[in-house]
């Protein structure tokens, strides 16, 4: 098999960009790719170009890479294309957000029940719709036998989107299911030791089999419940075994997963007293004024971080990154310390899936995955034409979605599936239409909104600055 090219879009993002180099340094099936890192950030793509080869040749592994700032270059020729960039940034997403609520949208327009998530933003991010569409035309064109792997939120409309209206093969990914571990505990196992099985859409997944040698396990989460006493989130995204989750645990009959249990009604999210009931103090979850600030913050020291680090690099060449690195995770926050610490770990991987898959489609390591794609049949009472999150087995052959067993539960499917799906549809049929008329319509049914004339101008400044 000829080496394989690997681009990844919006590299500049170094954590990320280096879980995947370290992937590949990990993967010896997929020995000698070309990995393309392209972003429109000069300094930080020569950073990620830089750390990226110090890694590699640390790893002594054999991958080449080359850098761009041209999307149709990293495109063409392409085999795999993982696409992580988000457009404008969170400065812009901040703009969007400061607009709506100086029209009286607390936290912004992007902000509506089933999707609460910060930077998930589904109704004003037509600039992101058209990037998503962008690169599927350029893979038409110049790599049509290639596989793209979304990263880049709304993971949801954008995979339902590119797969409807370009003829691409592609899959999406996310890291919600990782919290079945958090759930797993609970019952006094980990995540590997249970059979489990996920199923929804992107951000609105639930744990629909937890089972230990066929043994259900649910009854330890009503005990948990019971037992536990003064809970206290670590971090403002510390949310799966909130009082949040188990309220909706209770309502729907199964636990939702990750970020599902941010992206909830406005029962939970009305204002900083009620985000603090359902999330915990101090923050009252990540998708507050103050839990969101934590998480800028954070990303900002990341960045200090790298850039310290790739300069210290450069004027002393002679250290090595991995050594380098183990000291500086100390100054990190605990989430991007353990990243660190994945991308060190010579034994195991990141637990990021795009490598993994793409050493699974090629026919070397068939596995398991959780992926988003379109429906099939595979979740009752969905169209098939609306991207599901659910466990598929990967291989050479494709992707082969499990049968979802037990089925979801009509009230997840009724209550929550469809009213998001309902979102996802009219979003995508406002930005394909070009028409913000159908914005303030859904703005219309939005609690906060007092006056048409409200959604009207929110929504003329919001597209003023696309």
């Amino acid at each position: 098999m000829n080496p394989l090219t690997i681009s990844i879009i919006g590299a500049g993002s170094a954590v990320f960009s280096l879980q995947l180099v370290s992937d590949l340094c990990k993967t010896p099936c997929l020995s000698k790719s070309v990995v393309r890192l392209m972003d429109i950030d000069t300094n930080r793509l020569e950073g990620v170009q830089f750390l990226a080869t110090k890694l590699r040749n640390e790893f002594g592994a054999e991958l080449a890479f080359e850098k761009t700032t041209d999307l149709e270059e990293a495109v063409c020729g392409a085999d795999f294309v993982i696409n992580t960039a988000l457009v404008g940034g969170h400065p812009f997403l901040e703009k969007v957000r400061g607009i709506g609520e100086k029209h009286g949208y607390y936290r912004g327009i992007d902000a509506q029940e089933f999707n609460m998530v910060s930077d998930y933003y589904t109704l004003s991010n037509w600039n992101q719709y058209a990037y998503f569409l962008k690169i599927a035309r350029l893979m038409e064109d110049t790599a049509p036998d290639a596989w793209l792997l979304l990263a880049a939120n709304p993971v949801f409309e954008g995979t339902t989107l590119i797969s409807r209206e370009r003829k691409i093969k592609m899959v999406g990914f996310c890291h919600g299911h990782y919290d079945v571990e958090n759930v797993a505990r609970c019952a006094g196992y980990g995540m590997n030791d249970i059979d489990w099985q996920v199923a929804g859409v992107n951000h609105g997944i639930w744990l629909t089999r937890f089972r230990k040698e066929e043994k259900d396990l649910s009854d330890y989460l009503n005990e948990y419940e019971k037992t536990r006493k003064g809970w206290k989130p670590e971090t403002p995204f510390d949310l799966q075994l909130s009082p949040a989750a188990f309220d909706m645990y209770h309502f729907y009959g199964v636990m939702p997963i990750g970020d599902t249990v941010r992206n909830t009604t406005w029962k939970y999210h009305y204002d900083r007293e009620i985000k603090m009931k359902w999330y915990g103090e101090p923050w009252g979850g990540a998708d507050s004024p103050a839990g969101w600030a934590w998480y800028e913050n954070r990303l900002r020291e990341v960045v200090e971080v790298i850039q310290q680090l790739t300069k210290g690099l450069k004027n002393h060449p002679s250290l090595r990154l991995t050594s380098v690195l183990e000291t500086k995770k100390k100054k990190l926050p605990n989430a991007f310390s353990e990243q660190v610490e994945r991308i060190l770990n010579p034994n195991n991987l990141s637990g990021e899936q795009h490598i993994p898959f793409i050493a699974a489609i090629t026919g070397h390591q068939p596995g398991r995955f959780i992926v988003n794609t379109l429906n099939r049949g595979n979740i009752g009472g969905i169209a098939d034409d609306v991207a599901v999150e659910i466990p598929a087995t990967v291989d050479a052959k494709g992707i082969h979605p499990e049968p979802i067993d037990p089925a979801l539960p009509k009230k997840v499917v009724d209550w929550y599936l469809k009213p998001r799906i309902w979102r996802m549809e009219r979003a995508l049929e406002a930005f394909l239409e070009n028409d913000p008329g159908l914005l303030v319509e859904i703005l219309m049914r939005d609690p906060r909104t007092r006056s048409q004339r409200q959604a009207e101008l929110a929504i003329r400044e919001i597209m003023e600055l696309k």
